[in-house]
């Protein structure tokens, strides 16, 4: 019987000795390019007429037997004798190179053999054919290294799968793992879309700032900095609304931000200290009017983007088709936790409810927090299909106009979908004197030691006394949206640099 052969397990040393060999070879090509005239950094432009997926698509049609013109990066190569085979991404798909010594000359021929390695970015020109095996190619007749790679690619059957070393190189990520790109794509698809949605209905983009003098907008933890002209402490911004709303008193009907926010709080699968929101703002409607809107832009996303409203999540069917739920937090909580917050008037039995129930509440809490811990401990996970939560306490929801007939509780609404939050609207508040009191309170959760709490901002509340008509407001995370119509599981799949503890 034959002995089984084991590899050899190289160590950290040795590891790092073949990287070394590997990096001194590669810069020894490029000194000897270099010798030859032939420097690859010196090129400034290649005229790419072609992409890879173009000739494979249109090759019956159009480019068989034709010249063809492309450019992108080695991934693969094959042969050596008189003919090597190559495999060239670039930003549409891959496509096979052909170089053979009869066709290239023998200088150049040789020349790519001394030269060209894996990962090295070339341009190629040649003729479109198809190989005895059936594969698309191009038959090249001059071929340009237009970038050296002085790094080996990841080994080609492991490629990149740490998942540290991908989000923290994304490049190379990008370069090993197509299917990411991907992704990327669809996220620019998904915000075009939003925007082709908004603006068809006349809404206007508007770009506020993003270094604000207090925290406000959200309950969070801000990021500070310092400005040394002014020589005074700015935030930046947790949220886009009290600028926008400052809008909306100024005359805008409709106006909407797609920006990058910034909390400086916990990470995990769902949160990044830097992600992208998008709010709007409607005056004349309230929160039912903004229930309606990001139901129908959802919907008109994933057609758009996806192609389809029934979207698959994990081992999850997501119909974004049929209506929406729409569900109160209090009966969300009397169906999933089996108590009735309807009964309870006082913050002792709110609390009593909490122990018995092993959910834990601070001392700055009041009955409407216990209730949401209540929701949070209980349903939110339970909420898989599009759901719209609503009827918010007061407790929670500072910005919020109260319900005429029952003002414990907000005109609010929570989109959450997979268990998610994903958005969260408001018939914003518009009575100053309201406003300040709810500010005030938040001030003296603040100054007893809450540091997502927010400061009283006076100046927005100045421009609340000239006057903002009845509006609807909605925030949505494009991050988790993108999460949802993509599958996938991570924020940092769907963000291009996640924020990542440096090296050390």
């Amino acid at each position: 019987m034959a002995e089984n052969k084991v590899e050899p397990i190289l160590n950290e040393q040795e590891e790092e000795q073949i990287i070394k060999e590997l990096l001194m070879i590669r810069r020894d090509k490029l000194s000897k390019m270099r010798e030859n005239g032939e420097d690859p950094f010196a090129v400034t432009s290649f005229d790419v007429q072609h992409k890879a997926q173009e000739v494979i698509d249109g090759f019956e049609d159009k480019f068989e037997g034709q010249i063809v013109k492309v450019a992108g990066r080695v991934m693969s190569r094959r042969g050596m004798g008189k003919a090597i085979f190559m495999d060239l991404r670039d930003v549409s798909g891959k496509i096979q190179l052909y170089a053979k010594i009869d066709i290239l000359g023998e200088e150049n021929f040789q020349k790519l053999l001394s030269f060209l390695d894996i990962g090295d970015i070339v341009g190629a020109e040649g003729e479109a054919f198809r190989t005895r095996r059936g594969e698309i190619s191009v038959k090249v007749s001059s071929v340009q290294i237009l970038s050296k790679s002085l790094l080996p690619l990841p080994e080609k059957y492991h490629g990149l799968k740490d998942t540290d070393a991908r989000y923290r190189q994304r490049y190379l990520d990008l370069i090993m793992n197509p299917e990411v790109k991907e992704t990327f794509i669809k996220r620019s698809k998904i915000i075009s879309a939003i925007r082709e949605y908004l603006e068809n209905r006349e809404f206007i983009p508007v770009e506020t700032p993003v270094l604000h003098t207090q925290a406000g907008g959200a309950a969070a933890r801000p990021f500070i900095t310092h400005h040394n002209t002014l020589d005074m402490e700015l935030y930046l911004r947790i949220a886009l609304e009290l600028h926008l709303k400052r809008l909306i008193v100024g005359g805008f009907d409709k106006v909407y931000e797609i920006g990058r926010t910034f909390r400086n709080e916990g990470m995990d699968t769902r949160h990044n200290p830097e992600f992208t929101m998008l709010e709007l703002y409607q005056a004349y409607t309230d929160f039912e009017g903004m229930m309606n809107l990001t139901e129908e832009m959802v919907r008109f996303v994933a057609h758009k983007v996806m192609g389809t409203g029934l979207i698959q999540y994990g081992d999850i069917e997501i119909d974004l088709d049929k209506p929406f739920e729409r569900i109160t937090m209090v009966d969300a909580v009397k169906k999933y936790a089996n108590v009735d917050f309807k009964t309870i008037s006082t913050l002792d039995e709110a609390r009593r409810l909490a122990d018995e129930h092993h959910i834990q509440y601070e001392e700055r809490h009041k009955k409407g927090d216990i209730l949401n811990l209540f929701f949070e401990t209980y349903c939110e996970e339970k909420l898989i299909q599009p759901t719209f939560l609503i009827g918010h306490p007061v407790d929670i929801s500072p910005l919020a106009k109260k319900n005429p007939s029952d003002p414990e509780y907000t005109e609010r609404f929570e989109l959450f979908v997979v268990g998610r939050e994903h958005a969260n609207a408001f018939s914003e508040l518009n009575d100053p004197i309201d406003q300040r009191g709810r500010f005030e309170a938040q001030a003296a959760l603040k100054a007893a030691g809450d540091e997502e709490a927010c400061d009283v901002d006076e100046d927005f509340l100045t421009a609340l006394e000239y006057a903002m008509p009845p509006t609807g407001g909605m925030g949505m995370g494009i991050d988790r949206l993108v999460m949802l119509l993509t599958n996938s599981a991570s924020i940092r799949d769907v963000l291009l640099f996640p924020t990542m503890k440096t090296r050390e």
